[in-house]
């Protein structure tokens, strides 16, 4: 009689196990049910709709360093199956890929519906049985055996892959079967600022900054965007990350201080002292003295520090040159709330990491009951490691079955 393998949730992490396991095994059944009546629309916005497949880190120490909730973890799995494998995992099914200069890598074609119609093609070629709209609403443990209910039918397994990512119900289902559920808060997401040096730029950047939450360790460095409601960019999704669960429990008021140009006020104080010596004549607000700066926001952070529009360099005391290094390095805004980072959702919590045996991503509780990507309590910042988590833990999963 044919073994059974029925993957719980049609995304990332339970198609790149589905095809795996069936291609080491073709004769075994391999079935994914998806809730909803589409499958792998986390792929399809992820990465602005070109799928951030992974990221060119190429060391499992120094992977596994970007991971807020996981890293241990992570450590000895990334062994197994890392960045690398990944890549000629694809590149060998038709999807050349393409490693970008902040070390992301996207397919070549630019399209996420090409990572899509790879797992479609290779999950069809395969032999995976996909079921579309079929939502689970339990699972038993009987024997040995697995017992699956859907909103359509009752199904058996022999080995069942909880893979749904952060969905309430599946978190349910896995607390049924006496697993632990640590309670979910958002991970990735931008800060909501009201804030008069803001507004009105909306999509400006600066290439390299660094935010830190004042009375905290909390403090990271890179990219800023200015959105529409607030500060956005890598340096504050990496921020968000690493600061998950405190923020949440500030529930999301706090104080940040940005340094737009992530250089000593010092250094900054004397730069514009210097300046100030050698462009008497020249207006402030007109001569952007960092190349760094936008023209616009620089024109906002003079106005802040108090210098008119009409000023030149010549009239500026040490005090207004201090204020204006406070405004370029020690900028003060309040956080009021925060808003999902595109249509991207990525949470802290799932299931306890303690319940699983990582060698197999197999649980400690029930034989043949594996987990797989964001459903586990592991995440990661924003650049291609979270779909990293998901293809190693799927890959180690459709090998442990096979064994």
């Amino acid at each position: 009689m044919k073994k059974k393998f029925v993957i719980v949730g049609g995304g990332a992490a339970g198609f790149f196990a589905a095809i795996n396991a069936a291609e080491l095994n073709p004769e075994m059944i391999v079935v994914i049910l998806e809730g909803s009546n589409k499958v792998l629309q986390k792929v399809k916005v992820s990465g602005g709709g070109r799928c951030n497949v992974t990221h060119a880190c190429f060391i499992p120490n120094e992977l596994v360093e970007f991971y807020p909730r996981g890293k241990k973890e992570l450590l000895g799995p990334f062994h197994k199956f890392m960045t690398g494998d990944t890549m000629e995992w694809f590149e060998n099914r038709g999807v050349p890929l393409k490693i970008e200069d902040d070390n992301r890598i996207f397919p070549a074609s630019n399209s996420s519906q090409t990572i899509i119609d790879c797992f479609l093609n290779s999950a069809h070629n395969a032999g995976v049985e996909v079921k579309m709209s079929s939502r689970v609403d339990s699972i038993q443990k009987i024997e040995d055996r697995f017992l699956i209910q859907t909103n359509k039918e009752t199904i058996e397994a022999d080995y069942v892959l909880i893979a749904a990512g952060s969905n309430a119900k599946v978190w349910e289902i896995t607390s049924g079967l006496e697993h632990t559920i640590v309670p979910p808060v958002p991970s990735l997401f931008t800060f909501n600022i009201e804030n008069e040096i803001l507004k009105d730029i909306p999509g400006l950047s600066v290439p390299w900054g660094s935010v830190k939450v004042l009375n905290s360790k909390l403090a990271e460095s890179g990219p800023l965007l200015i959105t529409h409601w607030g500060l956005s960019g890598p340096g504050v999704l990496k921020l968000s990350a690493w600061g998950a669960l405190e923020m949440y429990q500030k529930h999301y008021c706090f104080e940040i201080e940005v340094n737009w140009l992530s250089k000593k006020y010092d250094f900054v104080l004397d730069f514009l002292k210097s300046t100030k010596n050698k462009n008497s004549k020249k207006q402030v607000v007109n001569y952007s003295i960092f190349e760094d700066i936008p023209k616009r926001l620089w024109v906002k952070l003079v106005l802040s520090a108090e210098i008119e529009n009409d000023w030149q360099w010549a009239q500026l005391s040490n005090k207004q040159l201090e204020d204006l290094a406070i405004q370029l390095t020690r900028c003060k805004f309040k956080v009021t709330g925060k808003s999902t980072f595109k249509d991207e959702f990525v949470t802290a919590g799932g299931v306890d990491l303690k319940e699983i045996n990582f060698k197999t991503f197999e649980s400690k509780l029930h034989k043949n009951l594996f987990f797989a990507g964001e459903v586990l309590n592991i995440d990661a910042v924003t650049g291609g490691f979270n779909f990293q988590n998901a293809w190693t833990s799927a890959w180690i999963v459709a090998n442990s079955v096979n064994n």
